[in-house]
């Protein structure tokens, strides 16, 4: 479990391509070159350096070995997001990296309880730090030491609103159209202000429009790869699924689904009791289907 690693700091528009472009110019040695401050480099204080070094790991552009000192080197993601779509324009480039992210058990814990396991739809943030106060007690291993006081947890519960929830709406006297601190999440519009006084929030539902078919069919390989026949609640109710990462209903499920069916690679199969969707090619990687996504959209463009 990781908790508060951000350094309080969300992702800013800009920052991740800034890493890439630097991590790619130094081969992967931007965090740790001695004889060039990646303060310097990357125009960034020292606590938000940390942030991005962080924050390129949890939403799977990067991985450092600890035995080559922590050299970043680009995952399979984060080598086709470099070659095809490094500034992060893309919707479906930022549905990859929120999956990643809310999926990432080990590096970003409170994302991972807050999409998976915590289920109230409303909620302010003592809901959430009494749920995952209670997740952490239980799940804790024995070789793992005590964490998430308090003030990280809480620290944690406000990045992922500043994550989701674009500045404009929790403080819009404060923040001037030009201005470019707001998260990209925040175009996903997951989390929503709903009494701002009472800090009260909603988790929204994402669309069924944001997601391209190859999409789909990567977030569901990539849990379920190797299965030809899925039911339905476990892609809707299962940690980990496109339905819990993107606080999907059924009827949303079933729209996205449906577009997935007209691309051919998969057929909803509707019986009683027994609702499942069959893959076409159960063996296809979950990266397979991000190089496909990428194909596509550069074929619409030619």
């Amino acid at each position: 479990m990781k908790f508060r690693a951000h350094e309080t700091f969300f992702i800013r528009k800009g920052w991740l391509s800034k890493g890439i472009k630097y991590v790619e110019l130094t081969e992967g040695r931007v965090f740790i070159d001695k004889e060039n401050n990646p303060m310097d480099v990357l125009g960034i204080g020292s606590n938000m350096v940390k942030s991005l070094r962080y924050w390129l790991q949890a939403v799977g552009i990067t991985c450092e070995n600890i035995a080559t000192k922590r050299v970043q080197k680009f995952t399979d993601l984060g080598n086709l997001i470099r070659e095809n779509d490094r500034y992060i324009e893309e919707l479906g480039t930022l549905l990859l990296l929120h999956y990643e992210l809310a999926t990432n058990k080990e590096l970003a814990t409170s994302w991972y309880v807050f999409f998976n396991e915590f289920l109230m739809s409303e909620f302010t943030q003592e809901d959430f730090l009494n749920f995952i106060r209670n997740y952490i007690s239980m799940n804790i291993g024995e070789d793992e030491k005590e964490s998430g006081t308090t003030r990280t947890l809480e620290d944690d519960f406000n990045c992922i609103v500043g994550t989701y929830v674009p500045r404009y709406k929790l403080n819009p006297a404060k923040v001037s159209a030009e201005s470019n601190i707001d998260c990209p999440f925040g175009e996903m519009n997951l989390i929503e202000v709903l009494n701002k006084r009472d800090g009260v929030y909603r988790k929204n539902i994402l669309s069924a429009a944001s997601f391209n078919p190859w999409i789909t069919l990567a977030l569901i390989q990539k849990k379920h790869c190797g299965t030809e026949e899925i039911l339905l609640k476990d892609l809707l109710l299962t940690s980990e699924s496109i339905g819990k990462a993107f606080n999907l209903d059924s009827i949303t499920l079933l729209e996205i689904l449906r577009n997935l069916e007209k691309l051919g690679e998969a057929k909803i199969i509707r019986t009683a009791g027994l609702d499942v969707v069959r893959i076409k090619h159960p063996e296809q990687q979950y990266i397979d289907c991000v190089q496909k996504y990428y194909e596509s959209i550069a074929n619409e463009r030619a």
